[in-house]
């Protein structure tokens, strides 16, 4: 079939790689450049966290979460990405004053799901072992079933992958004003196809008129003096952050600047994506000071020796979410909209693309 997928960020990528797959061809439309920097599956983390997010989230987020810790493996394969994929677990932690906020998280969790009274508390000394950088910390819970996917190496690594395919026209710096069946028009033009996929994000405000987005924000800091090997959290009463390392791609190679990855990085450090923020804006100008103190305060408190990293990279973007923030599927004859991803884009991503090729074009097709 000839497909447009209108919206080349995360979800547009995962359908993208999908859709290849079973032999289609298809046209990628994208108001911004094919490089896919300014789309919010860049800004993201990439943590694989159904447990971790069940807290604020409902259960159908850990089905899919699951599913989708699954489907990702193969996934960055076909990207072209082999060493993005990283399933160690997630360590969760909290000061002294706040074990009361950390214990109360876990047990929200264990009262959720049934898979979470598997949850292990870790000592002092059992946390060092696994985790020396953060042996200074009394108590903290390890999720053994977390990970996460380092995003800015998928979106740079499914660029070249997707824009090497003959089977692939890249319609970038294209504006796209309006969807309906089959059809897709910008400019002053209307093109046809035998199915049209909208995942715009909030792009696709024209359609959902309960759509809105959430900003993030987020740091890219350096250290050579630190070593944590997995996503970490800190519970805290008025934040809550996470600190991603990134331990793949350059890391150990002495490079200045990857031309795989698109990303500079110095030499003989290891990079950390620290976050995030959750406001109610639309907002994506530059970080606010209110931010960079409470993110950076609370790294510092994770760890002091980032008193003296550096801070290479700040990210800001906005993420589509509904009232109910879970995401939405609407299959239509010759049309599927997908959207709401809100702050689980990479947890969901793969999941729910499954889901809406089963329950639109692949159903249309059988």
């Amino acid at each position: 079939m000839n497909i447009a997928i209108v919206g080349a960020g995360l979800v547009g990528r995962v359908l993208a790689l999908n859709l290849l797959r079973d032999g289609h061809t298809l046209t990628l439309f994208d108001k911004s450049s094919k490089e896919g920097t300014d789309a919010a599956g860049f800004t993201a983390a990439g943590m694989l966290a159904p447990f971790a997010e069940l807290e604020t989230a409902e259960s159908v987020i850990f089905e899919h979460g699951r599913r989708s810790m699954e489907l990702w493996p193969d996934l960055l394969k076909e990207a072209g990405v082999y060493d993005g994929c990283q399933l160690k677990g997630t360590i969760i932690t909290a000061h002294p004053q706040d074990m009361s906020e950390l214990e109360h998280f876990i047990g929200s969790l264990r009262y959720k799901v049934e898979e979470a009274k598997e949850i292990e508390m870790l000592s002092s000394q059992e946390l060092a072992e696994l985790e020396p950088d953060l042996a200074h910390h009394s108590k903290a819970f390890y999720l053994k079933d977390e990970g996460q996917v380092d995003s800015q190496r998928f979106m740079a690594f499914s660029t070249t992958t997707l824009d090497m395919d003959p089977n692939i026209t890249w319609m970038e710096y294209t504006k796209v004003d309006k969807i309906e069946s089959g059809k897709v028009y910008y400019g002053d033009k209307e093109q046809s196809f035998d199915w049209v996929f909208d995942s715009r994000g909030l792009g696709a405000k024209e359609h959902f008129d309960d759509l809105r987005g959430v900003r993030g924000e987020v740091f890219w800091l350096e250290s050579s003096e630190i070593n944590i090997t997995r996503p970490t959290r800190l519970l805290h009463p008025r934040y809550k952050i996470y600190i991603v390392p990134r331990e793949n791609g350059c890391e150990g190679m002495d490079l200045e600047y990857c031309q795989e990855c698109k990303i500079s990085q110095r030499p003989g450090t290891k990079r950390y994506v620290v976050g995030a923020t959750e406001l109610e804006s639309e907002d994506t100008s530059p970080m606010s000071v209110r931010s960079s103190l409470e993110l950076l305060s609370a790294v510092f408190s994770v760890h002091s020796g980032f008193g003296e990293a550096r801070i290479v990279n700040t990210e800001t973007n906005c993420r589509p979410a509904f009232k109910d923030n879970l995401p939405r599927i609407e299959n239509s004859e010759k049309l599927t909209r997908i959207n709401g991803l809100y702050r689980h884009g990479y947890l969901l991503a793969p999941a729910i693309v499954e889901k809406a090729l089963n329950e639109g074009i692949n159903k249309e097709l059988k």
